[in-house]
């Protein structure tokens, strides 16, 4: 398959972006990743936004859209904004307690997921879920979330597995692209060690990414062929160096990956 393109999470230098948007983005394009994920409730017109991303050419691949932004009363704007910005993945990044406190209540969330792709679907969105580290814990029933849900939703929603995340939560990173072919459309390029994080957890999350213990060759590869992934997703939270810094070795680190 082509080269898979690099985009951002701006999350990861939230406090840069909020300072001076128009800003990060042009270091953010300097560096050399092609698009960006925003996250949260959007602070700025979709249009200004798309002005930014046209002026140093990059694409939106994607907003890490907050659930009640996408509820009955709330998703034809949010249909309104992205269109404007020229994103068509809604990836919904983590739930609260009422969609996630059990097996049920999962397989609740998984139908309303279905319905959700059903109607950004008719308008050529998709959407998608991004984990945290505690949808891979079992329940006292037995069953893991993360397999509850997408083994409850349509092959249309996006498995956008944040590699750091997951692994930190004690999943298979390779067992779980390969029980899910063609749906990792997005995914997420966090770094973790789970040496550093035996103790604190929030320890793993410093190395970047290359001097961590994510299986990248394996990611990579089943990525690129099964998984059908159109976006890798750089994203760092930790402090090792400030937060532009940070992303900008990331990415030179992937490069010297071959990516």
């Amino acid at each position: 398959m082509a080269k898979v393109p690099i985009g951002l999470e701006l999350y990861s230098v939230r406090q840069d972006l909020a300072q001076d948007t128009r800003g990060t983005l042009e270091a953010v394009a300097k560096m050399g990743y092609a698009g960006v994920e925003f996250a949260g409730l959007p602070q700025h017109p979709a249009a200004e936004l798309k002005g930014y991303l046209d002026e140093f050419g990059l694409i939106c691949c994607g907003w890490h859209t907050p659930i009640p932004l996408v509820l009955d009363d709330k998703l034809a704007a949010t249909i309104e904004f992205n269109k404007t910005l020229g994103n068509t993945r809604i990836i919904i990044p983590g739930l609260p307690g009422e969609y996630t406190g059990s097996t049920a209540k999962w397989l609740s969330t998984a139908a309303f997921f279905n319905t959700l792709a059903d109607r950004l679907g008719a308008v050529g969105m998709v959407t998608g879920y991004h984990n945290h580290h505690t949808e891979f814990k079992p329940f006292d029933d037995g069953l893991v979330a993360w397999d509850t849900f997408f083994g409850n939703t349509a092959p249309a929603v996006i498995m956008q597995l944040d590699m750091g995340n997951a692994l930190a939560g004690g999943a298979d990173l390779v067992a779980i692209l390969k029980q899910y072919p063609g749906r990792a459309g997005t995914v997420h390029l966090k770094p973790y060690s789970p040496s550093l994080g035996k103790d604190d957890m929030h320890a793993g999350f410093r190395p970047l990414i290359g001097d961590d213990e994510v299986p990248w060759a394996a990611v990579f590869d089943l990525c690129e062929t099964s998984g059908a992934t159109d976006w890798y997703i750089v994203e760092y939270e930790s402090d090792l160096f400030p937060p532009l810094e940070a992303v900008d070795r990331c990415l030179q680190n992937l490069r010297a990956m071959g990516k």
